[in-house]
């Protein structure tokens, strides 16, 4: 059995960059056991694999080296991007192209963004933001990252770190100064006992320069699934921006974070938050570069 497989770099528009998905397009033989084996066999952060459903409605299934996951942003980003300029979405000129993702999680809507023909970026609808708790222990967190608890925060500004989840689950970590959070080196073992203790994904550390700042630096860890660091993150990112209109540290509804500087994998994502009828809607998205394309034969 043959199947396309294709290597796509997500946040980024530059080889090299951002954060290298794995995508399978079409696996409809494929079974759990397989897909697993083959993300270890690519052994990026995450493998999406992808199953048409209709003309604009696929099926999409995450698996990083070691276990399934119900969502993972950046790889949507990736596929998404991949179907597009592989023809499995029709685009258009310019315009948005509404698409639909079913993941474990549910379905969720993707808009591809064409200009002069070509996709520009991707976005990802998030899953509904929930506010799971306040992080208790500190100094254990502290000491699993390498840092004091004294670097924690936003500027002189008490805010703690809390467990959100836009589809999966991760602390957000406020930092407050960037140098703290270049200097953040991980104990793998601490942090996946945490993870594994909190049930969540792992950590996304930000540091923000100022108050109501659309800027923003981070670093996300998530050694209990296998990712040591990952070079752009999309649900973080979505659950980032949360936590920031959350706690008052954001007064727009647009926000860039800069990931991926200490891998010397630059990304660029940008996230978007809207709210309606009480809810909010959160989008997370960027550009894309298809790097390697194959067949691979089972």
């Amino acid at each position: 059995m043959d199947i396309n497989i294709y290597q796509v770099d997500a946040f980024t528009d530059k080889i090299f960059g951002g954060n290298p998905a794995g995508i399978v397009i079409s696996p409809r033989n494929l079974t759990e056991e397989m897909m697993q084996n083959i993300a270890e066999e690519m052994n990026l952060s995450e493998t999406a694999f992808v199953t048409p459903f209709s003309r604009d409605s696929f099926l999409v299934r995450f698996f990083t080296p070691v276990c399934e996951i119900d969502l993972c942003g950046h790889a949507t980003i990736a596929a998404f991007y991949a179907l597009g300029q592989m023809g499995y979405i029709e685009g258009i000129d310019n315009g948005v192209m509404i698409a639909y993702q079913e993941t474990n999680i549910g379905q969720l809507a993707v808009e591809l963004i064409y200009r002069h023909g070509q996709i520009d970026k991707v976005f990802m609808e998030q899953d509904k933001p929930r506010a799971i708790g306040t992080l208790n222990d500190i100094e254990s967190l502290a000491q699993a990252l390498g840092i004091s608890v004294e670097d924690i925060g936003v500027g002189e500004n008490t805010v703690y770190p809390e467990i959100i989840s836009t589809g999966v689950p991760d602390i957000i970590l406020p930092i407050k100064s960037k140098g703290a959070l270049d200097n953040i080196r991980i104990d793998k073992e601490k942090l996946s006992q945490i993870s594994k203790d909190l049930n969540i994904i792992g950590v996304h550390a930000f540091y923000q320069p100022e108050i109501n700042s659309e800027t923003v630096y981070t670093r996300n860890f998530a050694p209990y699934v296998g990712i040591d660091e990952e070079a752009a993150t999309g649900t973080s990112n979505g659950a980032l921006i949360y936590y920031l209109k959350k706690n008052n540290l954001l007064e727009g509804n647009e926000l860039i974070s800069y990931q991926g500087e200490q891998m010397n994998r630059p990304s660029k994502i940008y996230c978007k938050i809207e709210e309606k009828d009480g809810d909010y809607i959160i989008k997370v998205g960027g550009r894309a570069k298809i790097v390697m394309s194959g067949i691979l034969s089972l």
